[in-house]
C-alpha cells in the first residue's frame, strides 16, 4: 500500500501576517508614494473609454478620461488600484487637477471632441483646481460647453449643499454634471431637486449579469424611474454582455459604457487622426 507523505505546514503565529497579507499591504502602503512621484515627475495621464448612444445612431456621445499614473517600471496603474488609498488626501486632489488640466487640453486640441472627467466634491474647495478650470476657460470659454464633470454618488451626498453651489456657480460656463455610481450609496433624494445634474451614471454592479439576474433589474428599472423623473439623462456602466446591452435599451437607458463597446485607451483614435491630418 502507497503510504502518502503529508505536507510540512507553515504555522503562523496568531496575530501575524501571512506572508500574501504583508506583500498587499507593503504594496497599499507604496502606492500613495507612487503616486507622488507620478505626480511630480509628471507621470499621469488619462485612459479614455466611449460613452454609445443607446438608439440609433449609436454613434459616440463622448469620452471619459480616466486618470492613469506610471508606476517606476513604467507600467500604467488604473484609478481603482489607488484612489482609495490617497482619494481623501492632498494627493486626491492634485490628481483631480491633473486629470481637469489635461482633459481641457484634448478638448482645446480637438474641437469636435466631448469628455467627461472624474473629480471629487473634496476638490471643490481646492483653489489650484479652480485655477486650472479657469486658466483653460480664459484661453478658450467654449471648451466649458464640451465638459461634463462626474462626481461620484458617495463624494456628493457627504456635502450636498457644497455640491449644488458649486454647480450654480459653473453653470454659466456650459458645464455639464453627471451623478457617478447612481444607486451604489446611500442617496438623499430630497437634493434631487436642487441638484443640477444632467446625467446619472448607474453604478457598475447592477449591471453585471444584468439579463438573468431579477433583483438587478429591478434597481435598475427604479434608478432609470428616477432619473426620469428628474429629466437627467440614464448612461448604464460596465456593460460587457450583449444579452444585458439588450435589456438595458429596452429599459430606456440613452447611453451604453463598457467593455462591449470599447474598453479604456491611452491611444485613441482622435489622436491617431491628428497625427495622421499632420503628416
Amino acid at each position: 500500500m502507497r503510504i502518502l507523505k503529508r505536507r510540512a505546514r507553515t504555522i503562523i503565529p496568531e496575530g501575524a501576517e501571512s506572508p500574501l497579507a504583508a506583500a498587499l499591504h507593503g504594496r497599499d502602503r507604496a502606492l500613495p508614494e507612487t503616486v507622488a512621484e507620478a505626480i511630480r515627475h509628471r507621470e499621469t495621464l488619462l485612459a479614455y473609454q466611449p460613452v454609445f448612444q443607446a438608439q440609433r445612431p449609436h454613434g459616440a456621445m463622448f469620452h471619459e478620461g480616466l486618470i492613469r499614473v506610471l508606476d517606476p517600471a513604467g507600467r500604467i496603474i488604473p484609478a481603482r488600484e489607488f484612489m482609495p488609498a490617497i482619494e481623501a488626501s492632498e494627493l486626491g486632489r492634485m490628481l483631480d487637477c491633473n486629470a481637469l488640466d489635461a482633459g481641457l487640453k484634448v478638448l482645446a486640441r480637438h474641437p469636435a471632441l466631448r469628455l467627461s472627467i472624474n473629480m471629487s466634491a473634496r476638490s471643490i474647495g481646492y483653489k489650484a483646481w479652480m485655477k486650472v478650470l479657469d486658466r483653460n476657460l480664459a484661453r478658450d470659454p467654449t471648451l466649458g460647453e464640451r465638459l461634463m464633470l462626474e462626481i461620484s454618488e458617495a463624494s456628493a451626498m457627504t456635502v450636498p449643499e457644497l455640491v449644488i453651489d458649486f454647480m450654480d456657480r459653473l453653470q454659466p460656463h456650459g458645464i455639464a454634471f453627471a451623478l457617478d455610481d447612481f444607486g451604489g450609496g446611500a442617496t438623499v433624494f430630497g437634493h434631487f431637486r436642487e441638484f443640477c445634474f444632467d446625467a446619472v451614471k448607474i453604478d457598475a454592479q447592477f449591471a453585471r449579469d444584468l439579463a438573468r439576474s431579477p433583483d438587478n433589474q429591478a434597481v435598475v428599472q427604479a434608478l432609470v424611474a428616477v432619473a426620469r423623473q428628474f429629466d437627467m439623462m440614464v448612461i448604464a456602466t460596465a456593460v460587457e454582455r450583449v444579452e444585458d446591452a439588450e435589456f438595458l435599451v429596452r429599459t430606456g437607458v440613452d447611453g451604453l459604457q463598457g467593455r462591449l463597446f470599447g474598453a479604456p485607451t491611452i491611444r485613441p483614435d482622435w489622436e491617431g487622426e491628428a497625427q495622421r491630418r499632420r503628416a
